[in-house]
């Protein structure tokens, strides 16, 4: 699968343990920055530059990561046809992609250990839109809503 993953320098370094984990694991990882640590940059161009891709290229996902993963998923979901979920636990990934059809998943690097933090965004990865059609419906009234607004 591909995924593309983007960060600021808060979550450099988890997102270099990441697109390792990831590349590990088979994946086509698309890293769309930050490329080095800068304590002065700024999360939203590589949450764009990501959401953009995935949106760009439906059946992959994204990851974006921050301090607090707050920022980012905001970034990730002014980009149109992206549906960011901010996890904090696999099952609340699991949940994202099973019942709200989440395209990217952002995290808190400075919330959680890398174990942890690869532990959710595999569960996100591993998990599919159950397809649902109460699920289906909900999404269906928020895209409704975003292309009359």
């Amino acid at each position: 699968m591909r995924i593309h993953v983007a960060t600021d320098h808060a979550g450099y370094e988890l997102k270099v343990a990441l697109v390792e984990h990831l590349k590990g694991e088979g994946h086509d990882v698309v890293d769309h920055g930050a490329f080095e640590y800068d304590a002065l940059d700024g999360y939203p161009p590589f949450c764009f530059s990501a959401g953009e891709a995935v949106a760009a290229e439906p059946g992959s996902l994204g990851v974006v990561l921050g301090g607090s993963g707050n920022g980012e998923q905001i970034a990730a979901n002014k980009v149109r046809g992206i549906r960011a979920a901010l996890a904090w636990k696999p099952e609340i990934a699991v949940l994202a992609r099973a019942h709200n059809d989440a395209n990217v998943v952002a995290l808190g690097a400075r919330q959680h250990t890398v174990e942890e933090a690869l532990a959710i965004v595999d569960a996100f990865v591993a998990e599919p839109f159950s397809g649902d059609e109460r699920h289906l419906r909900r999404i269906e009234m928020i895209d409704a809503y975003v292309a009359a607004h």
